[in-house]
């Protein structure tokens, strides 16, 4: 049943909806206009899906004989007692072991060229364990797809490599960063591929590996229940974000004890006490 169908009869019986099924409507309802571009979509896009993120990957690249052998979706990624954590949006690796982070950047505060740096070298930290040699840590291709064209100047990827200034060759440590512009639109595959990463309907795309992903997320009951879950989960992980940081304000006022920080943010006192030593939850 596709989601078209879902809501119409949805709609004829929206007065008796209760809370709960109000809510699945609103999400049916948002489901029909989000994109390969958008977070909600992003998160189920590449789900066990190897063969559309080597698709991708590969455009992305320019490599057509790149061969991924493994990709996750929200990859949690280790991080050094007290750092920042962050989780990847698709992380895989290819056939040699090179490593390969994509993230969708919608708004361009997302995109910062700091931001790039951590994610690649949180790549460094999760790929290079105790005893190995550092010459052991493998290419990391960190990928940001931002919406806007974030450098302005019309090109449809812009590559980020470390060069030695004063021989002005590159450094070759490995470190390959890329901004790919989401308004680039022209013949080549690139340009192909961001026009269906905004596309909301799967009969408007170029490729059909994402038209029939993107069809079963959509149409197919069992995809459309994913997304509803996946936006479920969206808005309870947005929930809590909200309640640590004011957990966090509470905490560095020091006026209420740990116990009736807990009642009024809806977070244990064992969060609460990793929050207070500096700690993630």
């Amino acid at each position: 049943m596709s989601v078209d169908i879902v809501l119409l009869v949805y709609r004829k019986q929206v007065i008796s909806l209760d809370k709960a099924e109000q809510k699945r409507w609103k999400d049916l309802e948002r489901l029909r206009s989000l994109r390969p571009i958008d977070d909600d979509f992003m998160r189920c896009l590449f789900k066990d899906n190897i063969p559309l993120a080597e698709m991708v990957l590969r455009i992305i690249t320019g490599k057509p004989d790149l061969v991924i052998t493994n990709c996750q979706t929200q990859k949690d990624m280790k991080r050094l007692a007290g750092a920042r954590s962050i989780c990847l949006d698709a992380y895989g690796s290819d056939s040699i072991g090179k490593k390969y982070d994509m993230e969708i950047q919608r708004e361009d505060k997302g995109a910062d060229s700091h931001r790039a740096r951590f994610h690649s070298s949180v790549m460094d930290i999760e790929n290079l364990d105790a005893g190995q040699e550092f010459c052991e840590l493998p290419d990391t291709f960190t990928i940001f797809i931002t919406e806007k064209d974030f450098y302005g100047q019309g090109e449809a990827i812009y590559y980020i490599e470390r060069m030695n200034l004063t021989t002005g060759k590159p450094f070759a440590d490995g470190e390959h960063i890329l901004y790919v512009n989401g308004e680039y639109r022209g013949d080549s595959d690139i340009g192909k591929l961001m026009h269906d990463f905004h596309c909301t309907e799967a009969d408007d795309m170029h490729f059909p590996l994402l038209a029939e992903r993107t069809r079963y997320l959509k149409e197919n009951p069992k995809g459309v229940s994913e997304m509803c879950k996946v936006m479920e989960d969206m808005r309870n992980e947005e929930r809590k974000e909200n309640m640590i940081e004011v957990a966090k304000k509470l905490l560095f006022d020091g006026t209420l004890t740990l116990e009736k920080i807990a009642a009024c943010v809806d977070l244990s006192l064992d969060e609460l006490k990793k929050l207070q030593a500096g700690q993630s939850v």
